[in-house]
């Protein structure tokens, strides 16, 4: 979120007052609901008034200790509503009825309000905008889909199989990762504990060498001494630069913009390819379900670009529509992303051509999807080679800096 300071005239007379929005619009739109009868002249960008940035650091870490909805209770009630709207319930009662057999408070609150602005007159994708954050970009963009068609119950049976698909790629991935990183956990806790408890054993002996110690015996006892004297220092300035970095993240556009295009880059080993495939198989199969629905596709891609939450790959991705806008056809504008595979862009256009683009939108889904999924099922054979090269590097720089001045004692001795 960022400050404007909004100039207010009202009787002839000038007034200010600082708005908290995500751009000058919203804030001179919030300025003129404060202030009703009066004229909002302009909004200017400008820094957080004093104490507010202290509430926000407060607010953000109450909220982080907040209770997150489960994803298989936004699943059920989801498939809730697709059922009851199926049987031709409308959809406040249907929301009401799930916010009254819901368990979870969070999500109960939620529909509770949600049904509340949908009976004050509001579309469902207006209620349901500011819990964007709780249900995510997919259930905006299904929302929309079913407002756009008629179709709700369809969109939300969509949307539901597709966070059943998220739910079980997560607890794949999870499975996957499990091994890999309670190996790493206790490798490390076990190289602090030798560095902590070990090397001060040794500390005293090697003081008596008269001659230069080995370097990796300087770095364990430069190790030592750091964690000894400095441990708690050290931990807490690493959480809070870990807390420091997110918070940029989350609210500096350009740091988020640089930090999401090099996680995509090819360099990076891996996580490029997980964060690629998984955001353009979302991308797609949104995409091609609208467009199946009968959505023009300049509306089809707006709403499913939407959804992509990597700057960088949205950054290109939005390049289409200004593309499709000055009437150059869809295969050639994702094909000046440079996103997409040439054996892709042939089956777009052949579906362009033939009048099948929703069917070949899904041939590229599924391609997209098993992808991710071959990544998935094989990651901890990727990871394993920087495992064993971790592990090895603990082991040789614990041996050489302990051995090393041994070795050059027994020389000594002879």
């Amino acid at each position: 979120m960022k400050y404007f300071q909004v100039t207010i005239l009202s009787k002839g007379k000038k007034s200010t007052e600082v708005v908290e929005a995500t751009n000058k619009m919203t804030a001179m739109k919030i300025a003129k609901k404060n202030n009703p009868g009066k004229i909002v002249q302009k909004a200017i960008e400008t820094s957080a008034p004093s104490g507010a940035e202290l509430g926000n650091i407060i607010g953000n870490l109450k909220k982080s200790f907040e209770p997150k909805i489960n994803l298989n209770s936004k699943i059920a009630a989801i498939r809730q509503i697709a059922v009851m709207t199926d049987a031709g319930i409308s959809i406040h009662d249907a929301i009401t009825e799930v916010a009254v057999n819901t368990e979870n408070p969070k999500l109960k609150k939620i529909y509770e309000n949600v049904a509340s602005d949908i009976n004050a007159g509001k579309s469902i994708a207006d209620s349901i905008e500011p819990y964007k954050e709780e249900f995510g970009h997919i259930a905006i963009a299904m929302t929309n889909l079913g407002e756009k068609t008629g179709n709700i119950a369809g969109s939300y049976a969509k949307l539901a199989n597709i966070l059943e698909d998220i739910r079980d790629n997560l607890k794949k991935f999870k499975k996957a990762i499990r091994t890999p990183l309670i190996t790493f956990a206790a490798m490390a806790v076990a190289f602090t504990i030798l560095i902590m408890v070990v090397v001060p054993k040794f500390k005293a002996m090697f003081e008596k060498f008269d001659s230069a110690l080995p370097v990796p015996t300087q770095i364990l006892l430069f190790l030592e001494n750091v964690l000894n004297n400095y441990g708690l220092y050290v931990l807490g300035a690493m959480i809070l630069i870990v807390y420091l970095a997110l918070r940029q993240y989350k609210n500096d556009e350009k740091f988020k913009y640089r930090v999401d295009k090099i996680l995509v880059h090819p360099k990076f080993y891996l996580i490029h390819k997980i964060i690629f495939f998984s955001t353009m198989h979302k991308y797609t199969l949104v995409f091609g379900e609208l467009v199946k629905s009968g959505i023009p596709v300049s509306e089809a891609l707006e709403t499913a670009v939407d959804m992509v939450e990597n700057a960088y790959i949205k950054e290109k991705l939005l390049s289409v529509n200004a593309n499709i806008s000055r009437g150059i056809s869809l295969s050639d504008a994702f094909e000046q992303t440079g996103l997409f595979e040439n054996m892709l862009l042939q089956m777009i256009r052949a579906g362009e051509t033939g009048g099948q683009l929703d069917s070949m939108l899904g041939k590229v889904t599924e391609y997209y999807d098993s992808r991710f999924q071959d990544l998935i099922d094989n990651l901890a054979a990727y990871i394993e080679p920087i495992m064993l090269f971790f592990i090895a590097g603990l082991v040789l720089l614990m041996a050489l800096g302990i051995f090393m001045p041994m070795w050059d004692l027994g020389k000594a001795v002879k």
